[in-house]
């Protein structure tokens, strides 16, 4: 493959995860269902390479519809107004091999924030069905109270409900888009 193609996020087999302290004790982890992207690949010259990944904050699932349903409320992500986080990327990094420093703009609450995630290729193919996939693995952390998601509560014992740290791992896989 020579020069930029264009790849399509498949929802069905990407997973955009996070997690974050609970209690101080223990990590509580989620994802969003509702990914959708383009990618554009320049695998000779990686600066040339783009992304842009759309996530549905609706599609929060952290398997407990009480703690779903609070942070789709105004306490964090504010859904109904503010459906969506985006990430633009802005830069494309060699990090040696199949790995990427992929920097860009990553927009939560309508708050935007420069971030870098470490990525790696994780393999070209072509599937049983006659199309190309792309797959990768990235991950970053954020600060969560950066974005305006700053909801919590101190405990009696000390310290909060709710870590500040937030880590954030993508598992993407995209199909190529034909002429």
């Amino acid at each position: 493959m020579s020069g930029p193609s264009t790849w399509k996020i498949d929802s069905s087999h990407t997973n955009v995860g996070f997690a974050v302290r609970h209690l101080m004790v223990s990590t509580v982890r989620g994802r969003f269902t509702g990914v959708a992207g383009t990618l554009v690949l320049d695998r000779e010259h990686p600066a040339n390479s783009h992304i842009d990944v759309l996530v549905d904050i609706a599609s929060v699932d952290t398997d407990n519809e009480m703690r779903d349903n609070h942070l789709r409320s105004g306490d964090f992500f504010e859904a109904e107004k503010y459906p969506h986080m985006t990430f633009v990327s802005t830069k494309v990094e060699g990090a040696g091999g199949d790995r990427y420093h992929v920097h860009g703009d990553l927009t939560i609450k309508g708050v935007t924030r420069a971030v870098v995630l470490d990525a790696e290729v994780t393999g070209f193919n072509r599937s049983p069905y006659g199309f190309n996939v792309v797959g990768f693995e990235a991950k970053t952390k954020i600060n969560r109270g950066d974005f305006g998601l700053g909801w919590n509560t101190a405990l009696e014992t000390g310290g909060v409900i709710v870590g500040e740290e937030v880590r954030i791992t993508l598992d993407i896989e995209a199909c190529e888009e034909t002429a």
